[in-house]
């Protein structure tokens, strides 16, 4: 009996002591910290993935058959509109040439000999028609002829780089052969991919100028010195990601930029009355964001909030929290539902002010 006793009295002492000690825990000060929402207009900027391309490049392609006679340019050099790039060996079609010029010759004799029997009324004038017919023929099979020998030289439409040479000098190549391509890199095109969200946030401000220009970040992380614009965007989403492509302009005098580089198109996006809070101050349970807030009372209790927007350190908080709630920020997870604490307060805009704006 006496055993009993005293196991009943040593077990009510472990539990008195231990809510004992849970009580001066949770009362300590100092354990956790509390903040509020803060209510700001601002902006923040996101980092897109982008693709950069020419403003022009095209595939350079012979339109003739035969051998590469002469390669008159070097891969990645830049040439300047007419430039001789390609000659195809042009002996056959100067071949074909010289058979047209005669057959032309031959026309306007066989047309003034014509001619001259139709105004003798020696011959009739539907003669005289057939003569002039075939002189017309064989002027026609002349300019033919010219087109062939002319697209045996293949110049550079345009001010622009070149590829990778395909042939050697010597091959035979087919009409249509891709010899190499060429890009107009003065301008470059960045396209990237932005939410619909996202694009009504970005119609919504679209009168902005600052809202048009855009920076880039380049593959090794240094920002682009020249500032770009966006000019245009798809006409529609893609049912598959639910994004929307858009275009934007930079100017690429040095010529740094080249066809199907990559990097990083960095918007700025503007929202008003955006309500603030750490990201730190929240949990997720099954996709749920919560947080902690502290009643009149100190007494703290879970709340779910939604979240307009993500970014790296701070969440937008569309619904769930006012401007004046207070939140946990240090001490998320000791707290529980109903514990009563004691807590330092810090000002929301110390806390939010060395927090990152930029999505990436």
């Amino acid at each position: 009996m006496n055993r009993i006793f005293w196991s009943f009295l040593l077990c009510a002492t472990v539990i008195q002591t231990s809510c004992k000690s849970k009580q001066e825990e949770q009362k300590e000060p100092g354990k956790f910290v509390a903040t509020s929402p803060l209510k700001v207009d601002t902006s923040f900027t996101k980092e897109y993935v982008s693709q950069i391309q020419s403003v022009r490049n095209i595939e350079v392609r012979a339109q003739e058959k035969g051998y590469l006679e002469s390669i008159n340019v070097d891969e990645g050099q830049f040439v300047h509109a007419g430039q001789l790039l390609f000659r195809i060996m042009p002996k056959m079609f100067e071949a074909e040439l010289l058979k047209a010029q005669a057959q032309v010759k031959e026309a306007e004799v066989e047309l003034t000999n014509t001619k001259t029997l139709a105004d003798k009324n020696i011959v009739s004038k539907s003669e005289l028609a057939m003569a002039q017919a075939k002189l017309d023929e064989a002027k026609a099979d002349e300019s033919l002829a010219k087109l062939h020998l002319s697209l045996t030289e293949i110049r550079a439409p345009f001010d622009g780089i070149t590829d990778r040479i395909r042939f050697k000098p010597g091959s035979l190549i087919d009409e249509g052969s891709l010899l190499t391509t060429l890009s107009d890199n003065k301008n470059v095109y960045t396209y990237f991919n932005v939410s619909e969200n996202e694009y009504l946030d970005y119609k919504t401000n679209a009168g902005s100028d600052k809202n048009k220009t855009v920076s880039l970040i380049l593959a090794n992380g240094q920002e682009y010195k020249f500032k770009g614009a966006i000019e245009t965007m798809e006409g529609e989403f893609d049912n598959e990601t639910g994004n929307l492509a858009f275009r934007a302009k930079f100017p690429n005098p040095e010529l740094l930029l080249k066809h199907g580089e990559t990097g990083k198109v960095r918007m700025t996006i503007p929202v008003s009355n955006a309500l603030l809070i750490p990201q730190k101050a929240t949990y997720e349970i099954q996709d749920k964001v919560f947080v902690f807030v502290v009643n009149k009372d100190n007494v703290v209790s879970t709340r779910n909030i939604t979240i307009g927007k993500r970014l790296p350190d701070i969440y937008v908080v569309s619904s769930g929290l006012a401007e004046g709630d207070k939140i946990l920020l240090e001490g998320v997870q000791n707290a529980k539902d109903d514990d009563k604490i004691q807590y330092t307060f810090k000002d929301p805009k110390e806390v939010l002010g060395g927090l990152q704006l930029i999505k990436q």
